[in-house]
């Protein structure tokens, strides 16, 4: 291998996003036809509450009788939750069956990259959770943290313990992901920047200039990030990053048509 809190609430721009339920607005935005898309939030660590939500999207989807399903995962598989590991090795070898699946990579999995290709990230990476990846990985830190032999040493037995098609999942996340007015992404885009030319440190890291714009950015923006106790609904973008680590509420959005619905591993 080459190793080169906001809190928000939905509000009444949910119809205006969607349209009302069985009777959509003329202009409300929409998926391609056909099609059932769901969008799942910042997981950290979770296997469980990724297993229990995957349960319920598969029964959901039964009652689906159009020819494609699509599963858009947002980024930050890992870190905080004890099963970042074990998280990645289900979504490889457990897929849910008939769902197309897009991967887009979080702000964790660029940190995760980073301290491969560079052991002095790690004491940034670890305050913000990455010292549970390692952990979930088999690796301790034998030594100070502060110290750059402890961090080296933790590099080496990473890479050491990083099977193969972990690291080629990671190396493989996307950054963006359009379905017809929806564009997915992680944390958000930059104001004033056309979509074509967003820069991979918005796309990952983007907070305040991002949740405070009321452009329209070309699409309705799906993005996890910035965590919201229940999904944020706005006209321009929906935030569905609930803190699963934390709550115990990993959440989907569902899009079909020109409606919307959530679900969650709470409700």
């Amino acid at each position: 291998m080459d190793f080169a809190p906001r809190i928000g609430h939905i509000d009444c721009m949910f119809e205006r996003i969607f349209g009302r339920p069985r009777k959509p607005a003329a202009n409300a935005a929409r998926v391609p036809e056909g099609s059932r898309v769901y969008a799942i939030g910042d997981i950290h660590g979770r296997l469980d509450l990724l297993r229990r939500l995957h349960g319920m999207i598969g029964e959901d989807a039964a009652s689906f009788a159009g020819p494609r399903k699509v599963l858009v995962y947002l980024g930050d598989y890992v870190d905080r939750g004890l099963q970042s590991r074990e998280t990645v090795d289900y979504l490889l070898e457990y897929p849910l069956p008939g769902f197309e699946r897009v991967f887009l990579m979080g702000n964790h999995e660029r940190a995760l990259l980073d301290f491969l290709a560079d052991s002095r990230v790690a004491l940034d990476w670890m305050t913000y959770g990455g010292d549970a990846t390692l952990y979930s990985y088999g690796v301790g830190l034998e030594g100070p943290r502060s110290q750059p032999a402890t961090l080296a040493r933790a590099q080496e037995k990473f890479r050491a313990n990083l099977p193969d098609s972990h690291f080629a999942f990671y190396q493989g996340l996307g950054l963006l992901h359009a379905e017809g007015d929806y564009i997915f992404v992680h944390a958000g885009l930059r104001p004033g920047v056309p979509i074509e030319r967003q820069q991979e440190r918005d796309v990952l890291w983007i907070r305040d200039e991002f949740l405070d714009s009321e452009e329209n950015f070309g699409k309705v923006v799906v993005h996890g990030h910035s965590i919201t106790r229940a999904p944020e609904v706005r006209k321009n973008r929906i935030g569905i990053d609930t803190g699963a680590f934390a709550s115990d509420k990993l959440t989907s959005l569902v899009l079909e048509g020109e409606t919307g619905r959530f679900l969650d591993t709470v409700h």
